[in-house]
């Protein structure tokens, strides 16, 4: 088995249960996963995860679903130890943790604030932090951010900045995980046609997004279609590995640095 390879290698993925996150567990099961951990915030998601969790089985891959809360350092540290129970060390980690909010500088109110920060940043800390105590050597470890990291807009300040932190935390794992052969990444996708994204949006928001990236024209729904973004994800977490302490934005055209 190569070192970068994804045959046969274990793989911890947080909010894995649906959308881009189930996605990502199904793909990487399809081109040859031992093993997938899904992991889904609430109650909520629980028949989601549970129905990702049974098309990983049936594409030949071990599975289970774990919930967990993960803006306590606790419930990261309890995941990890779980997952690793249940298949093992994981050889790669993802994290599609997020939580967006659309509203004006002014009236976002700390208890919003400190929500924005538990999900966005401190869950992404954590999870790197616990990465690179349990991944195995020459493992892949990859956040899942936002393309709004490159705009200059209003309205959200508290999703990009909280956002924000973890491109230092990528560079920063990157180098010190990399003497063990560990890349680390983050991902910003474009506005993407999920769930996720329509509850913060006006109409008049929505279209606009639909139109504002380069290749707007020659996407489905002129947004990032999530399968459009599980490519690149399988490559930084196989082949890709050369790339290390980068945040790398997948959006057509939408933003750039």
């Amino acid at each position: 088995m190569a070192k970068h390879d994804i045959q046969g290698k274990t793989v911890l993925l947080a909010g894995g249960a649906k959308n881009l996150g189930g996605l990502i567990g199904r793909d990487l099961a399809r081109h040859g996963a031992k093993a997938v951990v899904i992991h889904y915030n609430s109650d909520s998601t629980r028949q989601a995860a549970d129905d990702t969790v049974a098309v990983i089985k049936q594409l030949g891959a071990e599975a289970i679903a774990l919930q967990a809360d993960l803006t306590s350092a606790a419930a990261v540290e309890t995941l990890f130890a779980d997952a690793i129970a249940a298949v093992g060390r994981p050889d790669i980690a993802i994290n599609t943790v997020g939580k967006v909010l659309k509203k004006p500088f002014t009236e976002i109110s700390e208890a919003e604030y400190d929500a924005m920060t538990a999900v966005n940043s401190k869950s992404a800390f954590f999870f790197l932090r616990e990465a690179g105590r349990h991944v195995n050597d020459n493992g892949k470890i990859v956040t899942l951010v936002t393309s709004l990291l490159g705009a200059f807009t209003p309205f959200y300040a508290a999703y990009a900045g909280t956002k924000a932190p973890v491109e230092h935390f990528t560079r920063a794992a990157a180098q010190e995980f990399g003497v063990r052969g560990i890349s680390v990444t983050a991902v910003g996708p474009g506005p993407m046609d999920t769930p996720f994204f329509y509850p913060a949006e006006g109409a008049d928001a929505v279209a606009y997004h639909k139109t504002a990236a380069a290749l707007s024209k020659f996407s489905k729904t002129g947004l990032t279609d999530i399968e459009d973004v599980v490519p690149f994800i399988r490559h930084l977490v196989s082949d890709g590995w050369w790339i290390t302490g980068q945040t790398i934005l997948i959006n057509g055209g939408y933003t750039t640095k």
